[in-house]
């Protein structure tokens, strides 16, 4: 019976010292996983660019700069102008 107790013993210490190395490991792996502004630093012109031009897109840029663009030639005869603002007469 003692030499039995005894080899359980071991082997349950033998059992924390890999559960305690897997543990280990897997905080080590956790934090290289969860490391996000070390993984954006070194794409950062990249992800700056695609988010200047997600914004820009979502805030209906393409839509907004073509009817500016598109609508320069339609306008009629401006009758009265103050500042910025002017009446127009559409025919």
């Amino acid at each position: 019976m003692a030499a039995s107790e005894q080899e359980i013993r071991k082997e349950i210490e033998a059992e924390r010292e890999k559960l305690a190395e897997a543990v280990g490991t897997l905080r080590e792996e956790l934090g290289e996983a969860t490391d996000i502004s070390g993984k954006l630093r070194s794409k950062l012109p990249a992800v700056a660019g695609g988010a200047l031009g997600l914004g820009f897109v979502l805030a209906g840029g393409i839509g907004a700069t073509a009817r500016l663009l598109m609508r320069r030639g339609r306008e009629g005869n401006a009758e009265a102008k103050v500042g910025r603002f002017s009446l127009i007469r559409r025919r």
